[in-house]
């Protein structure tokens, strides 16, 4: 549907009142236009009430069936908005609809993980049906398909809701109850039920809790989750969330959003500011997230002299308590919240008595309490991929998948968080050692970068430091760019990231706070790969292609090499020390190689931290052939095997020392002598080092690594404001020659010519870096167009501030 279509739906523009350009785009059809009005009504679940839908379909209650149809055939969650109407109208309970809805996939025989996130966890709440349990049931269902007549989805499923968590200061409300239901109640249930009929909606808290809990799993009453607009939210790490898939739909979406933008710090009303969505809106996913137990409410307790004496012994998680006048009680979807209760079916609900519900007095008062900014460090999936992939501790999966789920680990959290991370064993096998060396890098960098002196940028304000939140870059991607913006600039100082970001998303771009990181997506490309290589004049064979380039076979460029394997690597952190630059060129001293050495004259590496990656194409092999030599003289040192031990035995040696290399910023063939008597270590040459590629953060995969860079990021004092500042004003300069490259290097004129005149914006990736319009070859030292045979040499000048190009 057209932006501008939803636009005017969602702000009831009637089809006389459309704009000119919005008609044209419907073709002129004011069918057309209702068609839409009520498809959008239905899929976001709008009230019927106070929008533009009630004009078009004149039937209630055939567009809250169609609407409650839809919503389960597509696998939405219950709509607790309108339970004032789902419930006491349709008579469909929460526990109706979801057990409908097992029943349709159950029947289709469909996966589990069909069903989306949240409503997964919704239907393991009411039903207690998580992946397991689904599995048996449609065992059964097979089997009694197999051997005897088919036995009914419905007989598996369970006949009554289990039981839920039910909150004191949550409002109990009557559903639609007949003399039939009432005759079957014991006499506490049926004054319980003449309460909340004669005196309206009942605080849990102040009922018997035996009997709300009786009287809700039989459908007599039905609850809802309260929010005000000054509540403050917490969302401790997760506990049993169901992880399927992601449906798309509006609500699901709205709920990823304040996942990655709420804190505890930050009420209600004025989280919808920052993310400039209705305030209504937001107040239904709150609400959900406490329903489902994914969060609480932050704030003063209920006074426990005022909860029925049945509460005292329940398992309570949270017993704030929000004195709302009763018609704001029920969550409206559209407009604010004191329209929802007018537009409530019955007149008994109309006329509520506010004295009911706050009959529980508050032992104080909430207040937004004052927080100071914090430390944001900026992660990919790849990072809760190991956390949640290696096994590595029982109760470190929770923490993971809050790191995935909600895109936010806050610094309430990190202690638990990193009492986990202790446990977390330092050796591992394979591929397990991977994670394992993740995992304890990962905690070595919280405890740098928490309440750390040397990090704020104002010492003599916050002498302790600030405090540390995780945010994952892929949930901070699912804002629009200038709510991200809002929701950094409130509760952060400063951005730090992980190294190197997964090429598979955007890295976020902030001035505001500052980033230590990739100053813009381009960093993090294939383009800044060439950009280095191309000022340096150093680097691998490496090849672009553009989109629908088709290869018959191995390129010219490539066709020298008779055998792929893993170069040697070296990585070297920065910023760099002064000493560095002028010591000689050597196994203990990379920095000063000659590429490293242009790269300092091109880019700003003394306010930013990071590595350089140095690669040896010809080390790996070459170490081999040392290694082997190297024992066959050892081993022809010995008379008989017999005497000396098992040849095998030094057949492990090679492993052992390839292990090494991998776990260790210098490579064991940089920083170990070989102990074999046979000969000298061959000196180290720059000629046979060439950059590989630059990376801006903190990196998590070496411990070595992990732990230079940061002694370098304290040592530099780089978090300081003023290194701030001049960091801020190199990284626009970086960007502006980084995109000035890479759009002249679009433009296929630029080669011929030497010039390229108006340069077009190129057109972007899925990930908003630009394609290659041009095929483009890195060999020899130079970067060239690519045609296939002929590589045209065409010398690009180091400065891009001025790019005139001589004839070829």
């Amino acid at each position: 549907m057209n932006v501008d279509v939803e636009f005017h739906i969602r702000h009831n523009y009637a089809w006389t009142k459309l704009p000119g350009n919005v008609k044209q785009s419907l073709g002129n059809s004011q069918r057309e236009y209702e068609r839409m009005v009520v498809s959008y009504s239905i899929r976001n679940q709008l009230r019927y009430r106070n929008n533009l839908v009630r004009h078009i379909k004149k039937d209630e209650r055939r567009y809250y069936e169609d609407l409650l149809r839809y919503s389960r055939e597509h696998l939405l969650l219950y709509p607790y908005h309108l339970s004032d109407i789902i419930v006491k109208g349709l008579r469909v309970s929460p526990f109706a609809y979801y057990t409908s809805m097992m029943e349709d996939i159950m029947s289709n025989e469909r996966s589990y993980d069909s069903l989306p996130n949240f409503t997964a966890a919704d239907c393991l709440r009411l039903l207690g049906i998580g992946r397991n349990q689904y599995i048996d049931l449609m065992n059964q269902c097979r089997s009694s398909k197999k051997f005897f007549r088919r036995r009914p989805v419905r007989e598996l499923l369970p006949a009554k809701a289990v039981e839920v968590t039910i909150e004191p200061w949550w409002v109990v409300q009557a559903s639609f109850i007949t003399e039939d239901d009432v005759k079957i109640c014991s006499n506490p249930e049926k004054a319980a039920i003449d309460k909340i009929i004669d005196t309206g909606p009942q605080l849990a808290g102040s009922l018997d809790y035996n009997v709300v809990h009786r009287l809700y799993s039989r459908g007599f009453f039905f609850l809802d989750v309260p929010i005000s607009d000054d509540d403050c939210i917490v969302v401790p790490p997760l506990e049993g969330f169901v992880m399927n898939r992601l449906q798309g739909d509006y609500f699901e979406t709205l709920l990823y959003k304040i996942f990655v933008s709420i804190d505890e710090h930050t009420n209600v009303m004025e989280l919808a500011n920052v993310l400039e969505i209705e305030l209504s809106l937001v107040k239904n996913a709150v609400s959900l997230y406490c329903r489902l137990g994914i969060a609480h409410k932050k704030g003063n307790q209920l006074n426990v002299e005022s909860l029925h004496l049945s509460w005292m012994d329940a398992p309570l998680v949270n017993r704030l308590k929000s004195a709302m006048d009763p018609q704001k009680m029920l969550l409206g979807w559209e407009g604010d919240a004191s329209h929802s209760a007018s537009d409530a079916d019955t007149a008994s609900q109309e006329e509520l008595d506010s004295s009911s519900v706050n009959s529980l007095p508050l032992a104080g008062s909430l207040s937004t309490v004052m927080h100071t900014k914090r430390i944001a460090f900026l992660f990919d999936s790849t990072l809760t991929a190991f956390l949640m992939m290696g096994n590595l501790s029982p109760n470190l999966k929770s923490h993971a998948v809050t790191m995935f789920e909600v895109g936010k680990l806050s610094d309430e959290s990190l202690d638990s968080f990193l009492l986990e991370l202790e446990k977390v064993n330092t050796t591992g096998e394979g591929e397990a050692q991977r994670y394992f060396d993740h995992a304890l890098t990962l905690r070595n960098t919280i405890l740098f970068l928490r309440h750390n002196p040397d990090l704020a940028p104002d010492p003599d304000a916050h002498p302790g430091g600030l405090a540390l939140d995780l945010l994952r870059s892929e949930s901070l991607l699912g804002l629009d760019p200038g709510t991200c913006s809002r929701v950094l600039n409130k509760n952060y100082a400063l951005l730090v990231s992980m190294a190197p970001l997964s090429n598979e998303i955007r890295p976020v771009s902030s001035c505001t706070p500052q980033h230590v990181g990739p100053a813009i997506p381009e960093v993090s490309s294939i383009w800044f790969k060439l950009y280095v290589y191309h000022i340096t004049g150093q680097g691998p064979p490496s090849l672009l292609l553009s989109k629908g380039t088709r290869l018959r076979k191995l390129p010219t460029m490539f066709q020298a090499n008779g055998t792929l394997i893993d170069g040697d690597v070296v990585y070297i952190p920065f910023p760099f020390d002064d000493t560095e630059e002028h010591l000689e060129f050597s196994r203990e001293n990379m920095a000063s190689h000659p590429a490293i050495r242009a790269l300092r004259a091109h880019l700003d590496l003394s306010h930013a931290c990071g590595f350089v990656e140095l690669v040896s194409p010809l080390g790996r092999a070459q170490k081999s052939r040392d290694i082997d030599r190297d024992i066959s003289s050892v081993i022809s040192g010995f008379e008989s095997p017999a005497d000396s031990g098992s040849a095998d035995s030094f057949e492990m040696v090679v492993p052992e020392i390839e292990s090494t290399d991998r776990n260790s910023p210098y490579r064991a063939s940089d920083i170990c002598t070989p102990k074999v008597p046979s000969r000298d270590p061959a000196p180290v040459c720059p000629e046979d080092w060439v950059p590989l590629e630059v990376c801006f953060g903190i990196p998590l995969f070496d411990a070595e690594l992990n732990r230079r860079v940061c002694e370098k990021v304290a040592r530099h004092k780089l978090c300081r404001k003023e290194r701030l500042d001049k960091l801020l004003h190199t990284s626009r300069k970086l960007s502006l020659q980084l995109l000035d490259f890479i759009v002249r290097l679009q433009d296929p004129s630029f080669f011929a010519s030497g010039t390229a005149v108006a340069p077009s914006i190129p057109a972007l990736g899925e990930h908003g870096v630009p394609l290659p319009a041009v095929n483009l070859a890195f060999i020899d030292g130079r970067l060239s167009p690519w045609q296939g045979k002929l590589l045209h040499s065409v010398d690009l000048p180091a400065h891009m501030d001025h790019l005139t190009i001589p004839e070829p």
